[in-house]
């Protein structure tokens, strides 16, 4: 059976020279359903290899609770790219950046603070030891020295931006081998010294990433491997957006300069990404460079395809160089998607947060506020309670690292935000008969890239009133990834004018109901809303927030159901409308 070998600069596959020509392609970020679509559509670019990498929090969400369907079904995605016809690459973490949440690392890691992650740290190892015992064996039938389509897998992802710890690497490499994983193995970093030095594994094929500069990037890949063949496993065709920062594009023309100058190399080349998709529920990562920067959770990446998997600019300008360079004959497109504007769809119930809590939480008595990995909750809001004693005058409320953004209440009422990027002390005084104090903390995404990879969620470091902490608290941990227990009532026809007026409001989910006679790809439209979470038909689509720059959230046809379909929104601040609009066209600022 054909598999992939390296002979002098070249990749041979079946004895037979291959350039490799490949594209990125989540399956974790796209709809089953969808899969064929987006995989048929890279093939239609002239591409003969399909890249994923795969996120340990999506596979082992809960310590020793494993995942491998829906949108977890990784088997079934290699498969059905192996039916087309595509070559496969796997890149099976234990970690992924990825702009996923913690770089694809379990968030319940972070519930042992005595943990090192990344290294060799025989705690963490244990628990990457019990990942791969579950997910390697289902990767071996696949592989191309069993028949199957995989032709290479990577060790770790892009180390030498994090560490140079060489026994780490080469435990990694060992734990794949160890487990049958009989295929190439290569490593992926920047091409920069201290990046190939430190992420670089002896004997082990060497790649570099980069969006430009191809000709430089290679030539420093040749200072530290003088032979074997040039790769870039990550091109880099356009970049992610952060909340409340511009959307990101680039330039057709950039990408078809820098593809030509790797095909005269006679470079292989991954498209970083091909169709990027979607940051589904809370899965967006976060960046921390200057500060912390949260990713939105539209994952378009300005790339060949666009979220909702449509050809872009860039898509007919690589095809047509493939084609013209190359000679490659590309299959056709497949037919478009089907998009329809539903229209307006009023939600007109409504359960308020503070009122549901028993009905969505069950209470934790702590002394101090703990983060939310020590609770077992790796994503979503958690909600911290107290009772101050007074009377109390002049005081500053003070949030030690919040992480992310706090909504204080006072006897119920909204008193102000403290955002992590924009720490600040709250004035509060309290009367002699004392208050209750409420702090709801949203988990905006965990850090997935650099030093800062460390981030636990919620408060972290204790709550003061001027110098003296607060203790004995009432915590409920609030993922928020089920509303099946909540009471509904109807919701208010008159509402606030303005976001001013509605800043004061309650915390508080919406529902309303819309029919579909025809499922199609739509997008939901939230003018008028603040800041929160979508869901449709008890999937959580995504958040949405009026700081931009993305105005829609993407609802995949599959999604919907013929006949009555329930979309909710979990509001933080408040509304000035109770509807949304069903538009067929993405807005992503």
């Amino acid at each position: 059976m054909p598999v992939l070998e390296i002979r002098g600069d070249q990749f041979v596959y079946g004895e037979q020279p291959l350039q490799i020509l490949s594209g990125a392609v989540h399956y974790f970020r796209i709809v089953p359903e969808y899969w064929r679509d987006r995989l048929l559509k890279l093939l239609a670019c002239g591409l003969n290899t399909v890249e994923t990498y795969i996120a340990w929090n999506v596979h082992e969400p809960e310590e020793g609770c494993f995942r491998f369907d829906g949108l977890a079904n990784v088997e079934s995605f290699i498969r059905l790219a192996g039916s087309l016809g595509l070559h496969v690459i796997v890149r099976p973490s234990p970690y992924i950046c990825a702009e996923w949440e913690f770089g694809g690392l379990p968030a319940w890691l972070l519930a042992d603070s005595n943990m090192r992650l990344r290294c060799f740290d025989q705690a963490y190892l244990a628990k990457v030891d019990a990942y791969y015992d579950e997910l390697l064996p289902r990767l071996r039938p696949l592989l191309c020295t069993n028949g199957g389509p995989v032709i290479a897998m990577q060790i770790e992802n892009e180390y030498g931006s994090y560490g140079n710890d060489k026994t780490y690497l080469e435990y990694i490499r060992n734990a794949m081998r160890s487990r049958g994983m009989d295929v190439l193995l290569f490593t992926s970093d920047g091409p920069e010294d201290y990046m190939l030095q430190g992420g670089a594994v002896e004997g082990v094929l060497a790649t570099v990433n980069f969006g430009s500069r191809a000709k430089d990037a290679f030539s420093k890949l040749r200072e530290y491997r003088p032979a074997g063949p040039l790769m870039c496993m990550e091109f880099w065709d356009g970049w992610f957006d952060h909340w409340m920062e511009s959307h990101q594009v680039r330039p057709a023309a950039e990408i078809v300069e820098e593809l030509e100058a790797m095909l005269e190399l006679g470079a292989s080349v991954n498209f970083y990404m091909f169709h990027g998709g979607t940051n589904f529920g809370l899965m967006n990562g976060a960046n921390h460079i200057q500060h912390y920067e949260p990713t939105v959770s539209s994952y378009d990446y300005d790339a060949l395809l666009s979220e909702d998997g449509e050809p872009t600019e860039k898509f007919y300008a690589v095809r047509d160089v493939l084609q013209r360079r190359l000679g490659l004959p590309a299959p056709e497109l497949p037919p478009p998607l089907p998009k329809r504007a539903y229209g307006t769809v009023r939600l007109d119930k409504r359960a308020e947060l503070f009122s549901q809590l028993d009905r969505i939480s069950s209470p934790v008595r702590t002394v101090c506020p703990e983060p939310m990995e020590k609770l077992g909750q790796a994503y979503g809001f958690i909600l911290y309670s107290t009772f101050i004693t007074g009377p109390r005058t002049g005081m500053e409320l003070v949030l030690q690292e919040v992480r992310d953004r706090a909504l204080v209440f006072t006897n119920g009422v909204y008193i102000g935000t403290i955002e992590r990027w924009n720490p600040q002390t709250l004035p509060l005084d309290v009367p002699l008969e004392g208050l209750k104090l409420d702090i709801l903390v949203e988990n905006m995404g965990r850090i997935n890239y650099g030093p800062l990879l460390w981030d636990p969620k919620g408060i972290t470091e204790g709550i003061r009133l001027g110098n003296p902490f607060l203790y004995d608290w009432t915590i409920h941990p609030l993922p928020l990834d089920k509303l099946d227990q909540l009471m509904f009532t109807e919701a208010e026809t008159e509402v606030e004018a303005d976001a001013e007026a509605s800043a004061g409001t309650s915390p508080a989910f919406y529902r309303g109901i819309f029919q579909v006679d025809e499922p199609a790809d739509t997008f939901v439209r939230t003018d008028g809303w603040t800041k929160g979470v979508v869901y449709i038909n008890g999937f959580m689509l995504g958040r949405y927030w009026n700081a931009g720059p993305t105005r829609t959230l993407y609802i995949p046809a599959p999604l919907l159901q013929i006949g009555d379909n329930v979309l909710d929104v979990f509001e933080l601040h408040g509304t000035s409308s109770l509807s949304v609009e069903l538009t067929d066209r993405p807005d992503l600022g």
